[in-house]
């Protein structure tokens, strides 16, 4: 087995190649404007880095989110590009899922909660760091402080509004890393994973006009 896992839902550009035993090679660099311009280098990068080549790789992993449409679908795009272009099965991985496998809380219940933007977050809630119990979703901090009081959570979304998540905790974006090893878990386990595509959760920013005026003649 050698996975090739990534990750654009978040802020972070994260690349890492799995074995099937450990993470051989890893890579994360943080720019929400640049996801794009940085994930092939990331590749190449992590490759190189394991002194191998991308027709070793037997299967993809992707973070389908939640998360930004943009940033989102890049991710999504060269997942399914690799995975046609090398034959070889695509997977995807709830980014927040990700996100509570790498936390450093030793039992549950915790959150998870990263940025959504629009002062919201995407959030859901877990009884340890391989189950999780509800969600993903996207809300307001405030609208859900009932449903989290007192439990700690990670990601960004938690540091960034600590009067609804006041115990936060890192780590603060996805790593293809922990993506890539809760992947080769379930696999090596026989469990189904997702199927690569995206959670949006909500319609992207862009939008039509509502009273858009045709100029075209008639």
């Amino acid at each position: 087995m050698l996975l090739l896992a990534l990750d654009t839902a978040t802020p972070a550009v994260t690349v890492a190649l799995h074995d099937g035993d450990a993470v051989i090679a890893s890579s994360s660099q943080v720019d929400a404007r640049r996801h794009g311009e940085l994930l092939l280098p990331a590749v190449d990068r992590v490759l190189a880095e394991a002194g191998l080549r991308l027709d070793a790789v037997t299967g993809i992993v992707v973070g389908i989110g939640p998360g930004p449409y943009t940033g989102l679908r890049v991710g999504l795009m060269t997942a399914d590009t690799f995975g046609l272009a090398l034959g070889v099965p695509v997977h995807g991985v709830c980014t927040l899922d990700g996100l509570a496998y790498a936390a450093d809380i030793e039992k549950g219940p915790f959150v998870v909660a990263t940025d959504a933007r629009r002062k919201e977050v995407y959030w859901a809630t877990y009884a340890d760091s391989r189950t999780r119990v509800t969600g993903p979703a996207v809300d307001r901090p405030a609208d859900i402080a009932d449903r989290v009081a007192g439990l700690p959570a990670v990601g960004a979304g938690a540091l960034l509004y600590p009067g609804t998540f006041p115990q936060a905790h890192e780590p603060e974006h996805v790593s293809a890393a922990a993506l890539a090893s809760l992947a080769a878990e379930r696999l090596a386990a026989g469990e189904p994973l997702p199927e690569p595509r995206p959670l949006y959760l909500r319609r992207p920013d862009a939008q039509v006009p509502k009273n858009y005026k045709v100029v075209t003649p008639k």
